[in-house]
Order: C-alpha cells, then structure tokens, then sequence
C-alpha cells in the first residue's frame, strides 16, 4: 500500500489556517501579554521583598565604626580577665519545672564570686526579634540563677559579670536550649 505524503500546512497571511476560526494577533493583545507578563514579575517581586523584609531583623553591629573603636578596649579587658584565671560554668536546666539558668563562679583558689550582677543574653542565630537578656541573681556563694523564657532551638549566650557597673568577665558561647 503506498503512503501518502501530506504537504505542511503553512499559515497563510493574516495568521489564519484553514479551518481553523483563531484570532488575529493585533497591537492591543500584544500590549496586554507584555503587561500581564511584567505585572507577575511585578507582583511576584513585590511580595518577595516584602517577605524578606518582614522575615529578617538581624543586624551583627549597629556602627561598625564604634565597634572598631571598642576594639582595643576589649582586647585589653580580655586579657585581664585571662590575668584572674576565674573559673565560671554555665548550665541550663529543666528540672521538671521551668527552664533555668545557672551560673557558678569561683576566683584562681576556687573561692566563689559574691557579690557580682550577672546577666546573660540569649542572641538567636539568625533574628535579633528572637533575642533575649536574663538578669540572674545570687543565689548563694557564687552562685547566679534565672528563668528562662526564650524558646527552643539554637542560641549564643553571651554571659557578664559586672562589679560596680565595670564588666570584669565575659563570656560567648554557642548553646542549644531544651
């Protein structure tokens, strides 16, 4: 049986085939697909920043320029603290209660700490929003505990020991709170 070979069907002018009622591609429907296109990239774009925007609060350093200017200052206050050789843990603890932060201090002898303000920020990783500060009080000899209300998950604890306002230890430490 021979095979038939059909001719390609070209478009004739005007965009129209036979036997097929399509519509003319006129100036108007071009303007409106060109719009349409841009208006989604347009809205698309819009609720991306918008997102973005809303979703990241995080800055590292409010002026890097005072930052560098505290420089100094703080690699002089960290070798004095490495001079008093002071020994202090940090531990957070759920003992079926509420979670809690305890901090235990002792001098070069093991002698404990009294008498310091103790404070320690739980920095979120990512969204300073999520970050929070605990003032611990004496709770014996060299002992500083709290409550703490931040949520699960990832944290930098950045713990100070103050006398009479002045920082006299500072700590960072990456934690994973309970």
């Amino acid at each position: 049986m021979p095979t038939q070979l059909q001719a390609p069907r070209v478009p004739l002018p005007g965009g129209e085939r036979p036997g097929h009622a399509g519509r003319r591609l006129t100036g108007r429907m071009v303007l409106a697909c060109v719009l349409g296109f841009f208006g989604v990239i347009f809205a698309a774009n819009f609720f991306l920043v918008k997102y973005a925007l809303s979703s990241f609060g995080g800055v590292e350093v409010e002026s890097a320029y005072k930052a560098g200017l505290a420089f100094s200052s703080d690699v002089d206050a960290a070798a004095a603290q490495a001079q008093r050789h002071w020994q202090v843990s940090l531990e957070i603890g759920r003992a079926g209660g509420p979670r809690t932060v305890v901090v235990d201090s002792r001098d070069a002898e093991g002698s404990p700490l009294a008498g310091l303000e103790a404070a320690v920020t739980f920095e979120h990783p990512a969204d300073r929003r999520l970050d929070v500060t605990v003032a611990l009080e004496e709770n014996g000899a060299g002992r500083y505990v709290a409550e703490l209300p931040a949520g699960a998950g990832q944290r930098i604890a950045r713990l100070s020991l103050s006398r009479g306002g002045e920082a006299v230890f500072r700590s960072e430490n990456r934690v994973m709170l309970p």
